[in-house]
């Protein structure tokens, strides 16, 4: 059938004309203008001409007869406009054959010339037709348009995988040179391979821009952005993939710094009290203060916290970017705050110094360390000097102001231990790099008298305002935890290990507008307000509070608190993963560092094939694989040596080195 017939087929995206020399039945030979020979499967085939071509003849015309014949095809399909052809018949809605649409062209007398160049046609320009079963069916206008916006989609890509690659190439080689159009595009493309790797949506793109760039890898994306220096070499990736923003824009700036003058209409003047902060060396953002006054053999206590709620109106730009953000986020050597440093660091800062507005919970306690009153206040502050926690503690014994508040400090935890609290507190890992890059890892204790002083000052400010709440039927944002499965003696059990266990047995946190006990404090209502700069919760409870204290009413009715709730919770979440993921980081970055070194360890919990430990020099919780012969029992030391750390990968490989 096919023997001495012009067969046209397909390859590689153009169309080949050549002779059937042998039909061989489940394949035709066939040879080309160039006088080469290959074998296709007759199904392949697209045309195959109705006259012959002698293939015994002389091999030189034959060569020529071909090219000829390809030759006038071609002429003749630039003769074809595709689109009139589609004008003409596609409001019929059937399908056409080739030998049917030629005759539309070129009229009824037509040759396999004629057939074949509507096939040329139709393949180069497939905008207007699609082909089924040989025969070929008018696209709708809508098809139309949607194929030719894919085309210009297509058509922009090719040019900037051109343009992108060449651009990445020069870059790496030489620099990065300004081409706004094509870098930035190329660098969102690089942060999206490094934070999503082969997940990622635009995989595809992305690796063929590399290939063009000569990048073999995707995974060599995260490098790259180190080299063209838009990364840091810590770069938290993961405030990538949550899309957390760390700039704000200029209409919140503007907002920022705009000044915020202090009405005293309503506030109780307080700076004539000894006002201080305690905090790290490192804060900025002091949004809590303490005074102390004896008077009487009473403890005059006053807690003070920044007035945000004045500063900050409902559903202005500033709340609304406040509630996207849902809280401020510290890293190891990041701060990203929940509003603008303008505001959180100078304005809304309790600086020393500088008339503040406040809300001041202000106690009276007896020598015995038992509240007499209390009562809330709107008020002008002036913080007199800032402390940090080191230097509290090296005085705190023989200062009687400090030595006051850590006796009722003592006071306040022992009675809430006695209601059932539970004191679950580890130290906490900071990290410091030298000229060298080298990392060293301090951990700083939560329990020492200046931590543990405040610490109580501001669980007895949210008590007292989750009470105040409670107590005059004012729905707020109330925490709240069941008691747990079991109470564990701590007796005979390393304190770390205890604490794991012990976690497992807590209930989660519950965060409602009822009120509730909360078990792990050892109170029977609980809030948090104590930080309205940094986290938006408690900027929400102070409003709420604050409001009600000047016109006896509520800001918020439970179904908004409530939605505010599951709104800002997810952003909460994911930044409790950033964080904990980006101290991993660093952890694993110092343990690259430590390769073969040994640390003590306990095993937490005894799975199948591999054991979770904790390697108690750092609280770094890890797996283990377990090796032939190994028992070890939940609660066990050992020693474990460190086999591999990869910190952008959160990876770590240890083994058991023994026992310490």
């Amino acid at each position: 059938m096919g023997h001495g017939k012009i067969i046209e087929f397909i390859d590689q995206g153009k169309i080949h004309c050549t002779l059937c020399i042998q039909d061989k039945g489940n394949k035709y030979h066939l040879l080309t203008p160039l006088n080469q020979q290959l074998n296709i499967s007759p199904k392949r085939a697209l045309l195959i001409s109705n006259s012959s071509i002698d293939p015994q003849g002389n091999r030189e015309e034959i060569l020529i007869r071909l090219k000829q014949v390809d030759t006038l095809r071609d002429k003749l399909k630039k003769e074809i406009c595709v689109k009139d052809l589609w004008e003409l018949i596609h409001d019929e809605k059937e399908s056409f054959d080739y030998k049917y649409l030629a005759q539309l062209c070129f009229g009824e007398d037509i040759t396999d010339d004629h057939v074949s160049a509507v096939a040329r046609a139709l393949f180069d320009d497939n905008l207007y037709f699609k082909m089924k079963d040989g025969q070929f069916l008018p696209c709708t206008e809508e098809k139309i348009e949607q194929i030719s916006r894919q085309k210009h989609e297509d058509a922009q890509k090719e040019e900037m995988l051109n343009l992108g690659s060449a651009w990445l190439k020069e870059a790496l080689h030489k620099g990065i040179s300004h081409a706004p159009r094509i870098d930035q595009s190329v660098v969102d493309l690089l942060v999206e391979l490094a934070v999503h790797g082969k997940e990622s949506s635009n995989i595809k793109y992305g690796t063929e821009l590399l290939s063009r760039a000569g990048i073999a890898d995707i995974q060599e994306a995260r490098n790259i952005l180190i080299r063209l220096g838009i990364w840091d070499e810590d770069e938290p990736v993961d405030l990538y993939r949550y899309k957390i923003r760390s700039a704000f824009d200029d209409e919140l700036l503007d907002a920022a710094s705009k000044p915020c003058g202090i009405d005293i209409t309503g506030r109780e003047d307080l700076r004539h009290l000894p006002v201080f902060t305690v905090d790290s060396a490192t804060t900025r953002d002091f949004d809590d203060a303490l005074s102390v006054e004896i008077l009487d053999d009473y403890i005059h206590l006053g807690i003070h916290i920044a007035d945000v709620a004045g500063a900050i109106t409902p559903d202005s730009p500033l709340d609304k970017e406040a509630f996207s953000r849902g809280s401020s986020l510290y890293l190891p050597e990041r701060q990203i705050p929940m509003l603008p440093e303008q505001l959180s660091d100078n304005t809304l800062s309790l600086l020393a110094g500088k008339d503040r507005p406040a809300i001041s919970l202000l106690t009276r306690f007896d020598r015995a360390g038992n509240l007499q009153d209390y009562r809330f206040t709107p008020s002008i502050i002036n913080v007199r000097r800032h402390w940090t926690y080191d230097s509290v503690n090296d005085i705190y014994d023989s200062e009687e102001i400090f030595s006051t508040i850590y006796k009722l400090s003592e006071i306040l935890q022992k009675k809430r231990i006695e209601q059932g609290a539970l004191i679950l507190s580890l130290p906490e890992p900071s990290f410091e790099t030298d000229e060298n890059s080298s990392i060293s890892i301090r951990m700083i204790s939560q329990e020492t008298p200046s931590r543990m002083m405040v610490a109580e000052m501001m669980i007895l400010y949210n008590w007292l305002a989750a009470r105040f709440c409670r107590d005059n039927n004012l729905p707020t944002l109330f925490r709240g935890q069941k008691a747990p499965t079991e109470k564990l003696s701590s007796e005979g059990m390393d304190y770390i290990y205890y604490v794991f266990m012990q976690r497992k047995k807590l209930f989660p946190l519950v965060i409602d507008a009822e009120p509730a006990p909360h078990s792990g404090l050892g109170l029977d209502a609980y809030s948090n307000l104590s930080s309205p700069i940094r986290r938006y919760f408690d900027l929400v409870c102070q409003r709420q509070l604050k409001h009600f204290i000047a016109y006896g009413s509520t800001l918020y009715n439970r179904e908004e608190l409530e939605k505010i709730r599951m709104s800002v919770s997810p952003a909460l979440k994911d930044l409790n993963t950033v964080k904990k993921n980006h101290v991993n980081y660093w952890l694993l970055k110092y343990f690259k560092g430590c390769i073969g070194q040994e640390y003590p360890a306990i095993i937490l919990d005894v799975m199948k094939n591999r054991y979770r430990i904790i390697m108690t020099d750092y609280l770094y919780v890890t797996e283990m694989k377990k090796e032939t012969g190994q028992n070890f029992k939940a609660g066990m030391h050992i020693m474990v040596k460190i086999k591999k750390a990869e910190p952008s990968e959160g990876f770590l490989k240890v083994e058991c080195s023994g026992n310490p």
